[in-house]
């Protein structure tokens, strides 16, 4: 609903906001590839807090028999501010691109390198869990575009000069962590690479 009509932050809580009729059919079809997808295997979700992103995960018609649902904080969207005026916001996304969008942060709310510190804390407790026997071999983030990149960012141990030089998925958009033989992970596609990075210098 956000991305339809911003004005909407000024009367409804970021969290509150529900998916509109295009988001659910944009999720439905996210689901379909899903289903195909895991099959008959067990999927551990863990799903922001948020109402569209609980609205996305019903709407991807998951078997009930074969998921585990966990709600998780640590995957909820960058906080912008509590009520937020449209043209303040405007403003600060202005200064947000100049400044980068890592490091800046909302004046009443987080920069992407406070998301970033809770996403690798989940990350930690992730890897815990799957030490678990009976953990399920799959995992599905149901989350947020900005959360996505940088849960991304954290496992590949990209740079902030390669995150920023990098695009937010779409929505209802997914990006996979395929295992491979040699007990790495790669992504199933890259996220679009809107320039190229621009290191302060060398690292890896």
């Amino acid at each position: 609903m956000g991305n339809a009509d911003d004005s909407v932050y000024e009367r409804e809580p970021d969290h509150a906001l529900p998916l509109t009729e295009r988001g659910w059919r944009q999720a439905e079809k996210t689901g379909k590839r899903l289903r195909e997808l895991f099959g008959r295997e067990r999927v551990s979700v863990y799903v922001s807090p948020y109402r569209r992103t609980h609205e996305t995960l019903r709407a991807f018609h998951l078997d009930p028999d074969r998921v585990r649902v966990r709600e998780e904080p640590r995957l909820r969207e960058q906080d912008w501010g509590n009520w937020q005026d449209r043209d303040d916001v405007r403003l600060q996304k202005t200064y947000r691109d100049a400044y980068g969008h890592f490091f800046y942060r909302f004046a009443q709310g987080e920069s992407g390198a406070d998301v970033y510190d809770r996403v690798g804390g989940f990350l930690e407790s992730l890897f815990r869990s799957f030490e678990a026997p009976d953990h399920p071999p799959n995992v599905l983030l149901v989350t947020h575009g900005l959360a996505m990149r940088l849960f991304c960012m954290r496992w590949f141990h990209w740079t902030v000069a390669e995150f920023e030089s990098l695009s937010n998925p779409g929505n209802g958009e997914t990006r996979m962590l395929l295992l491979g033989e040699d007990g790495r992970y790669t992504l199933d596609r890259p996220f679009d690479r809107w320039r190229d990075p621009d290191p302060y210098w060398i690292t890896g």
